[in-house]
């Protein structure tokens, strides 16, 4: 089992630019990666390498159902022993809710080993009331909650203001984080436009309205946007949906070891040389 921080390949000889990032376990900076299929062994490769960076790992959209128990039993397992959240996607959830076997849902997820559920509404509709049974539930179950605003239906936008009031909400009710869609793509959803270019207006509206941002992980599958948000919001904003090969890059950049936020580091940082 490896719980422990460990120490990088340059301990003490290079320090990183960036000294405000946050070790694990963390409130803000969060990393959740959406895993599309990965196998054991892949995953894995994945912890040994990058655990310390990861915070939660998604089964992506209703994947989960497709994975024989045993595997799925033990790939739940081995991220927990790395200290890792496991939630199946919202996708899931939606169905369930579809179907009306909501109760039995989560008594599977528990089964399985999930440690979250993701409450969302990409694709139905939840009613206020409806969206807050189902977060006080999935609580009284044993879970953590993650809830989630905006559609995977591009024609429809997010109302900032209507945004917040449901971040506050969700909040209210148990949620422990809320996130803002992005799909696997970040392109035409959420705070992106069909190229996956941040929506800078909606992103400000966004983080002044909820005034703490680190109630928000912010979907963000691609790596200009990980840059972007990690420019202005800081390197403690959590990000979602970060594909698995991304992690070390998304990291490095947190911690200022790429140009990008390196640049911002040394703005602020005594000459050494």
């Amino acid at each position: 089992m490896a719980t422990a921080v460990s120490r990088g390949a340059w301990h003490s000889v290079v320090e990183l630019p960036e000294t405000r990032r946050l070790a694990k376990p963390r409130t803000s900076g969060i990393t959740m990666v959406i895993d599309k299929g990965l196998g054991l062994r892949e995953t894995l490769d994945l912890l040994e390498m990058a655990a310390d960076h990861i915070d939660f790992l998604k089964i992506a959209f209703g994947s989960s159902a497709l994975y024989p128990s045993k595997l799925m039993k033990e790939k739940i397992a081995l991220a927990k022993e790395y200290n890792i959240e496991v939630y199946p996607g919202g996708t899931l959830f939606e169905i369930a809710v579809f179907q009306k076997c909501t109760k039995e849902f989560f008594h599977r997820a528990r089964e399985l080993g999930f440690t979250y559920i993701e409450v969302s509404e990409g694709t139905i509709e939840l009613p206020p009331k409806e969206r807050q049974r189902y977060i006080r539930m999935a609580r009284d179950e044993g879970f953590g909650v993650l809830s989630e605003i905006g559609k995977k239906d591009p024609k429809v936008r997010i109302d900032p203001a209507r945004a917040v009031d449901q971040v506050f909400a969700d909040l209210a009710d148990g949620a422990y984080k809320v996130i803002i869609e992005g799909r696997d793509s970040g392109q035409g959803v959420g705070i992106y436009d069909e190229r996956g270019k941040i929506n800078a207006e909606m992103l400000e509206a966004l983080v002044e309205g909820v005034r703490d941002h680190s109630h928000l992980i912010i979907e963000a599958p691609q790596t200009s946007q990980h840059n972007y948000l990690l420019v202005h919001l800081g390197p403690n904003v959590n990000l979602g949906n970060v594909q698995p090969h991304d992690v070390l890059t998304l990291e490095s950049t947190r911690v200022g070891l790429r140009g990008d936020t390196l640049r911002e580091c040394l703005k602020h940082a005594p000459k050494s040389y």
